[in-house]
């Protein structure tokens, strides 16, 4: 019901749930409100549906931030054990996929019951289809107007996430709060993000539709080694996404394909044991056949491998192993997994997450400055920026 609490969170996400839990096992009255018909929205996609709740490698080094000591504080007093503890508690199964990526054994809404379960001990109100109006400060704290009435509260926290993913309701409704209070807000943009082509190079390109094969991904000095998925807009794949987070538009990244084989050495040993074969033969030991022959017909390399010059077979290897390519941008918020940028988080107490200049005011999880690499580690964010909210609030 509308009334008066001790706190109240907008936004039954990750975060959200994770602070109002936090605050309700201290003690305090809290209230969730949220426009959506359930909560955990986000939570019950991810993961292809068993939600990679946490990644075990989990630290500063693997997020990006305008400040990148900012979410030291968070992640150390609340990790990637204390959430395994808490899932273990409530008795779900789960398993580690490639590199430290922790998933559900049965399903994301196991994760999801977890969090209402744990709001519902600690005596946390949860009010969902509830659309809210105006915020403004009052001589109690915050009064917040809803399509269900008003709610004040001495504690506000802003728990509503980024522009990624619309289609689930995604606004960017924290970073409208942030400028009516007067905190600014680093661009935003989409991250984790497939990555398109310009329309002559995705015409030449068009055949490796659904092809996936490993590579490394480079941009600078950042480089990911996961699989590349070509697709009928770009490139995907989890390489792409993770260096989407790193790429801006005029740039160039270079695709490493299948980093862990010497192509031109493979290559010179084909030629050695058979010149009469062709380079795609060759190449089709190791590549998808459809690749393979993107590379030989683009590169030109024609007729048996023994008419071919190491020069030549170098080339051919390079084409594979150096490519670079300019992207002619991202799919967009529409399919992009989280929102880079957000909340200055120099306007931010980092052990509290509360603003330093409105006190009452919090803001946690996707809607700060603060976004991590693909595989867990955002959940990780929501998890510890929330518990550092609902212990301070």
């Amino acid at each position: 019901m509308a009334g008066r609490y001790d706190v109240i969170v907008l936004g039954a996400g990750a975060a959200g749930m994770m602070c109002a839990i936090r605050a309700g096992q201290r003690g305090r009255s809290v209230v969730v409100l949220d426009h959506a018909g359930a909560p955990g929205e986000k939570i019950r996609i991810s993961g292809g549906g068993r939600c990679n709740f946490t990644n075990i490698h989990a630290g500063p080094k693997n997020f990006l931030s305008a400040n990148p000591h900012f979410a030291k504080s968070a992640l150390a007093r609340f990790t990637p054990q204390d959430f395994i503890a808490l899932v273990a508690r409530h008795g779900i199964a789960w398993h580690e996929k490639t590199l430290g990526q922790l998933f559900c054994d049965n399903s994301a809404k196991d994760i999801i019951r977890m969090l209402t379960d744990e709001m519902r001990a600690a005596g946390v109100q949860l009010r969902l289809r509830t659309e809210v109006g105006d915020i403004e400060q009052s001589a109690a704290g915050y009064r917040v107007s809803t399509s269900e009435g008003v709610f004040e509260a001495t504690s506000l926290v802003i728990a509503t996430g980024g522009k990624s993913i619309p289609k689930m309701g995604a606004t960017g409704f924290a970073y409208r709060i942030a400028e009516q209070f007067g905190l600014p807000v680093v661009e935003t943009r989409p991250g984790l993000v497939p990555l398109t082509l310009d329309p002559q190079l995705l015409q030449l390109m068009s055949p490796l539709s659904g092809i996936a094969a490993p590579a490394e991904l480079r941009h600078g000095k950042t480089a990911f080694r996961e699989a590349l998925l070509f697709t009928h807009r770009g490139l995907s794949g989890p390489a792409i996404l993770q260096i989407s987070s790193y790429w801006r538009e005029g740039e160039d990244i270079t695709v490493v394909i299948e980093p862990d084989i010497d192509v031109f050495g493979l290559l010179k040993r084909a030629k050695q044991a058979n010149g009469r074969q062709s380079a795609q033969t060759a190449l089709a030991e190791i590549l998808p056949k459809r690749l393979a022959q993107h590379f030989v017909e683009s590169e030109g390399v024609a007729g048996n491998m023994a008419d071919q010059s190491d020069k030549r077979l170098q080339q051919l290897a390079s084409a594979i192993q150096s490519w670079s390519v300019k992207p002619s941008g991202s799919e967009g918020y529409r399919t992009a997994e989280v929102t880079l940028g957000g909340i200055d988080t120099a306007s931010l107490d980092s052990r509290t997450m509360q603003a330093k200049t409105v006190p009452g005011l919090f803001f946690i999880g996707e809607c700060v400055d603060v976004t991590g690499w693909l595989g867990g580690y955002n959940f990780q964010w929501a998890w510890a920026s929330g518990h550092v909210a609902g212990e301070a609030v």
